[in-house]
């Protein structure tokens, strides 16, 4: 049956004293493969750090353009940084929204290296001092989810039947994780915040700071709204996690439309670029629901820079063998501008 609202997880029931661990796995097990999106409560984020980072938040995005600009993305070869109103493309449509990105800081490769995805490790764009603790904010907020994150994972591979440690251990030692902090105006008539899409990576925590404009597709095309209010942590899965689970896992459809100004923080765990897409070893049980299940035995992957090009369009793509390569494809189809001013080389591929 299609789903009518997104589940409530309270992660209390797996971090407290004498918690009863199989049953929240399993619960999660359930919802990551009936729906692919929940709302977390009881999470311990502290209000009055959330309050300072809020603040922060607001505060670049009111700066003067000229002043954000000297992060603009555009400068960076490691797609990083500050970009304008309707700078990405999703599905090949214009986003209405400006946002900045801030990856796991790493020191950079030979910027010739290959696979050519290596090149996206690399250093950060911040402030300056106009905005002296925006950067430690920001790095907080990043570990604080980091670690939230790391808890529903161990719940995760208990639920499919593994060690809690196995996809901890899966995610090697240079990981590559993402905040994106976004400011949406009012959405334009027949237009988007963000188009309709799959998040690329394994694991997404939002943030709504209050303003509701998510919206989740479900199992009969329906669009339905997650609310936005108290401190709930939006929680859905990305198209790594569908392919390393066989579809098992689902990556659902979502986009952004607002009426007034919206405020979102969303961090993407991420392991090292090199993991491997394979696989798990999960019990057969696994493949034979997803057999049996038209939805998830359709289940797709976003479209590819060249698929896009060739007139394709949506979640028909088949799954790549990378992390890196998975981000590599999401880089190159949304922000194909950068990669001509800084990856001239790869045209032909990307």
């Amino acid at each position: 049956m299609a789903f009518q609202e997104i589940p409530v997880v309270s992660l209390q029931d797996w971090t407290r004293p004498g918690a009863d661990r199989t049953t929240f796995a399993d619960r999660l097990r359930v919802i990551c493969h009936e729906v692919g999106f929940f709302r977390l409560v009881d999470h311990g984020v502290e209000r009055s750090f959330l309050d300072d980072y809020f603040t922060a938040l607001r505060t670049f995005f009111a700066l003067p353009e000229e002043a954000k600009a000297q992060i603009d993305k555009l400068n960076s070869p490691w797609f990083r940084g500050w970009e304008r109103v309707g700078a990405e493309l999703t599905d090949n449509r214009v986003d209405h929204r400006e946002q900045i990105d801030v990856w796991t800081e790493l020191d950079p490769r030979h910027p010739d290296v290959e696979p050519a995805y290596l090149r996206l490790e690399g250093p950060n764009q911040w402030p300056d001092d106009t905005l002296p603790h925006f950067r430690e904010l920001v790095e907080r907020f990043q570990r604080e989810m980091g670690a939230i994150a790391d808890q529903l994972m161990a719940a995760m591979s208990i639920g499919l039947g593994l060690p809690a440690d196995h996809l901890d251990r899966h995610f090697g030692e240079r990981r590559m994780s993402l905040v994106k902090l976004i400011r949406y105006p009012p959405t334009p008539a027949g237009e988007a915040g963000v188009n309709a899409h799959h998040d690329t990576g394994f694991l997404t925590l939002l943030w709504q700071h209050g303003v509701p404009g998510l919206q989740v597709e479900n199992q009969d095309g329906d669009w339905i709204d997650v609310p936005a209010d108290g401190d709930a942590i939006v929680v859905n899965l990305g198209e790594m996690l569908q392919s390393m689970t066989g579809n098992y896992f689902v990556a659902t459809n979502h986009r952004v439309i607002v009426s007034a100004e919206r405020y979102s923080s969303g961090y993407f765990h991420g392991p090292g670029l090199t993991t491997s897409l394979a696989p798990l070893p999960l019990d057969p049980r696994f493949a034979e629901a997803v057999a049996a299940s038209p939805h998830h035995l359709s289940a797709g992957f976003m479209a590819k820079r060249d698929e896009l090009l060739a007139g394709a369009a949506g979640t028909n793509s088949a799954p790549v063998d990378t992390y890196g390569q998975q981000l590599w494809n999401y880089f190159t189809r949304s922000y194909p501008e950068l990669v001509r001013r800084h990856h001239p080389d790869l045209l032909t591929t990307s």
